[in-house]
C-alpha cells in the first residue's frame, strides 16, 4: 500500500500549475520563453550547434547570456551537450525529445509574432498618433487608465 508521503510526492511531479508562485513550472516557463531560450530553442530545430554556431545564428546574445541560457535549458532536460576528448575540447548542443516539443510550440507562436508583426506595427502607429502620450524605453506607447 502507498504511504500518504509517496502518494504527495507523485502528485508534486505530475501536472504544473503556473498561476501558483511557488510551483516550478514558473521556472521552466521563464526559461523556455525567454528571450535567448526561445531562441536557442528554435536554432536547435535545425540540428546540433557548437557554441560559436550558436552566438552567430542568435543575433544580439552574450556569450554571457547564451552560456547562462544553455545551462538553464540543459538543467530543465531541454538541451543535451555533448563533450568530445579533443583538444581544444569540441562542445555540442542538440535538442532532447522534451526540448524539440517545446521548441515546436515556440515556433508556432514565433511564427505567428513574424506573420503579424506588420499589423501591430500599424496599430501602435496609429495609437501613437490619436494620444500624445509619454512612450517606454521601447518606443511602445503608455497610455493613462480612464
Amino acid at each position: 500500500m502507498l504511504t500518504a508521503k509517496v502518494l504527495a510526492s507523485r502528485q508534486k511531479f505530475r501536472k504544473g500549475n503556473l498561476y501558483d508562485a511557488k510551483c516550478p513550472s514558473r521556472t521552466v516557463l521563464d526559461h523556455v520563453t525567454s528571450r535567448w531560450g526561445s531562441l536557442v530553442l528554435l536554432v536547435l530545430l535545425g540540428g546540433k550547434q557548437r557554441f560559436s554556431e550558436l552566438v552567430r545564428g542568435i543575433g544580439g546574445v552574450s556569450e554571457k547570456m547564451l552560456a547562462q541560457t544553455l545551462q538553464n535549458l540543459e538543467a530543465d532536460g531541454l538541451l543535451l551537450r555533448t563533450v568530445y576528448p579533443t583538444i581544444p575540447p569540441k562542445v555540442e548542443y542538440d535538442l532532447t525529445s522534451l526540448g524539440s516539443e517545446a521548441a515546436l510550440h515556440i515556433q508556432a507562436l514565433t511564427n505567428w509574432v513574424e506573420d503579424n508583426v506588420s499589423e501591430v506595427l500599424r496599430i501602435r502607429a496609429r495609437r501613437a498618433a490619436r494620444t500624445p502620450s509619454a512612450t517606454t524605453r521601447s518606443g511602445i506607447p503608455v497610455t493613462k487608465a480612464p
